[in-house]
């Protein structure tokens, strides 16, 4: 029989989480489901008893899947089932992977997968926030070998407090949103947004994060006491030959530490002088030779390392040879595409962005159907790395989980800056293809992201720029660098990349793979960010300084007019007769949307006078008839006692006989013929019945002779 053990840990408001295993999946190496209010996770992990022949690595796989009946919905796809992980899913299996990985041990190479399901939703509980407690947890129970627990926390600034886990509802008004994974000791992953935030505000998030952390760690290793599964499975995934390792370092480390110290800065020039120093070694030996070249290539590798982290820490010199916070040449140029209605090419150093902005109306707006989330998203950001941007053959097979994870970064990034949906009622879709690649390109398609949004006359807030940091650490000496390379991102121990306005940051991603991360030495990353960071921005704007004040002659012209929501039906028509009308006589198109207590009315033309007529007919329909105001009607019906004028658009008021001419009239006998235009004043409405009283001789001559 197996036993179901429980353990339970209190967020900071009094709520409750509870891990359970022993109930579900009892056939994986561990598995586990994870509760907060109604939400249920079930993670699972397996591992192989062995690794395959040749692997030098941990073949990790993480998949985190949201069940539709979790949320008692059917999935909406032809095939009425879950197919494909959604990017949000992707994401999430991202956060988890992220913050796994590198707390596996070094020479652990058995597949690994870890499956996290959500089986049970509550929508004011948000589920990525559990994720990687779950996933820690299975492992837990398992005799995986695994240097944890990790934990991961939403931290959230609401109200000026912050919040850990927060409720779905208060995530509308945070100014910081953060995921933070970490041990015990240190946090080894961050990924999230902020509202323009200082750098100050972020260190205190993570320091409340990692206090949520520490007590959830606690329970994991409570619950493995437990469970009885403190002592792993016993592995041996490495072989190596110490003699041959002492003989390539005493052969080739200061070879390759004089072709560090020559500070060439192409990476190509770089790869090629290491590889000499391999091949000559390796040629050294007699064909004959039984010595295990792949071996040798492991050790050289490692000098490699380790040399270039010497280099940096010893002499405080860069690969490239650039000082420690000092940024690679950037050229930045807008509007070199004639056909996107926006572009950009952002170059720094070896990495090259080319982006695109194209401006579409709201029947563009991309469809998003999510067990938790149904809706629409109008800003799309798409970010491609092709094999050519690092010199490679590599098949295009659509987009992977690195190009999802590196463009939502930029999609955070730049979503932070849109003007508001009143303001903007374009569908906008940006795409960064990577021409170059060596130092973060994601930094890249935020800068030209930026750029090209401007050069489409998307009035954003401010410019953002980004900035990828690095670590590099014996536990005595460190070195925090700006604008890091891709072979320092390599051989460093952090990934910090920090996004922001001049004001504050909008974004930021963070990997560590080193214990003892001090929150001094991460603030002056962080402050060394900013400086780079506005370093970027003055050079973004040599190629584009304002927001070109006017669209592309070929993008959609767009107006957005606000009105009540009991107006909404009269622009609409009866079964949509006025708006299809609108759009018929104009050329416009016209689509009418309702939130924040009103409605809102968007125009798309591609010529002004297409603009002039739709904007027209929709502001006469909702106009609000003012008493004193003259309008030029037209005559709809005859009746003895008068004539009913159309005085706007569906709206009709009675001229009585009475108010048509200061003589008397005896009749309306050929007075009035339906469809005549005339001009009425509107002089009251009845506020019982709403209905509108006109007249027309008081915009006439008074004759002399009739008394006041």
């Amino acid at each position: 029989m197996f036993q179901i053990t429980t353990q339970s840990v209190a967020l900071p408001d009094g709520r409750e989480i509870t891990i359970e295993t022993g109930k579900m999946a009892r056939q994986a190496d561990g598995a586990v489901v994870v509760r907060l209010g109604d939400t249920m996770l079930l993670a699972t992990v397996v591992s192989s008893k062995e690794a395959k022949e040749g692997v030098d690595f941990l073949p990790l796989s993480v998949d985190y899947q949201e069940k539709f009946a979790s949320a008692g919905r059917i999935p909406g796809s032809f095939q009425r089932r879950e197919g494909r992980l959604s990017d949000y899913e992707i994401l999430i299996s991202r956060l988890v992977d992220r913050a796994l990985r590198p707390i596996f041990p070094d020479n652990y190479h058995a597949d690994t997968q870890v499956i996290i399901t959500l089986i049970s939703a509550d929508p004011e509980v948000q589920p990525d926030a559990l994720a990687a407690l779950a996933a820690s947890s299975a492992l837990a129970v398992s005799d995986i070998p695994f240097n944890g627990p990790i934990s991961e926390v939403r931290v959230a600034k609401i109200d000026g407090k912050y919040q850990i886990n927060p409720k779905t509802a208060d995530l509308s008004r945070a100014t910081i949103d953060l995921i933070v994974a970490a041990t015990e000791k240190d946090i080894c992953m961050v990924e999230g947004e902020m509202s323009e935030c200082s750098e100050a505000e972020v260190v205190e998030a993570l320091k409340a994060a990692h206090e949520a952390i520490k007590v959830q760690c606690q329970a994991q290793k409570e619950l493995e006491a437990k469970v009885g599964k403190t002592v792993k499975r016993e592995y041996n995934h490495e072989t190596h030959d110490e003699e041959l390792r002492v003989a390539v370092r005493a052969a080739t480390y200061d070879k390759i530490y004089a072709v560090a110290r020559q500070q060439n800065p192409s990476k190509k020039g770089r790869s090629e002088a290491f590889k000499a120093i391999r091949d000559e070694y390796i040629a050294s030996f007699p064909e004959e030779s039984e010595v295990n070249v792949s071996l040798i290539k492991t050790y050289i590798h490692d000098l490699e390392w380790e040399a270039s982290r010497r280099l940096v820490l010893d002499e405080r010199v860069r690969l490239d040879g650039r000082k420690l916070d000092e940024i690679r040449p950037i050229s930045a140029e807008a509007g070199l595409l004639p056909g996107p209605h926006g572009s950009a090419l952002f170059t720094r150093g070896e990495t090259q962005s080319l982006t695109t902005a194209t401006l579409g109306t709201k029947t563009d707006e991309q469809i998003v159907d999510q067990p938790l989330f149904q809706g629409y998203e109008k800003f799309l950001l798409h970010y491609n790395f092709p094999g050519f941007s690092t010199g490679e053959v590599k098949p295009n097979r659509g987009a992977g989980r690195r190009e999802i994870g590196h463009g939502n970064l930029a999609h955070r990034s730049l979503k932070k800056v849109l003007p508001p949906d009143e303001e903007n009622p374009y569908t906008i879709r940006v795409v960064s293809d990577i021409l170059e690649s060596n130092g973060s390109s994601s930094m890249a398609t935020v800068c030209a992201g930026t750029m090209a949004l401007m050069d489409a006359g998307v009035k954003i807030k401010a410019p953002v720029a980004g900035i990828a940091m690095g670590l590099i650490s014996d536990g005595e000496k460190y070195a925090v660098l700006s604008d890091i390379l891709g072979d320092e991102d390599h051989l460093g121990d952090m990934d910090f990349k920090v996004t922001g306005t001049e004001k504050g940051i909008v974004a930021c991603q963070m990997d560590l793979k080193v214990d003892g991360l001090s929150y001094e030495v991460l603030a002056q990353a962080l402050e060394q960010a900013r400086a780079g960071r506005l370093h970027i921005l003055g050079e973004m704007k040599k190629g584009i300084a304002e927001v070109r004040p006017d669209l592309k002659p070929h993008a959609p012209r767009a107006i957005v007019i606000k009105i009540d929501t009991n107006q909404i039906g009269a622009v609409i028509g009866p079964g949509g007769k006025v708006v299809q009308d609108i759009q018929k006589d104009s050329g416009a198109i016209v689509n009418i949307d309702e939130h924040d207590n009103a409605g809102w009315v968007s125009i798309f033309a591609t010529n002004k006078e297409s603009m002039d007529k739709a904007v027209s007919r929709v502001k006469g329909i909702v106009a609000v008839p003012e008493v004193g105001e003259t309008y030029v009607g037209k005559v709809k019906t005859i009746q003895p006692f008068g004539a009913f004028i159309e005085f706007m658009p569906g709206k009709d008021g009675l001229l009585h006989i009475s108010e048509i001419k200061w003589e008397r009239l005896e009749s309306m006998d050929g007075v009035l013929q339906v469809g005549e235009e005339v001009t009425v004043k509107l002089i009251d409405i009845d506020k019982k019945t709403g209905k509108y009283r006109l007249s027309r001789k008081v915009l006439l001559p008074k004759p002399e002779n009739k008394n006041a």
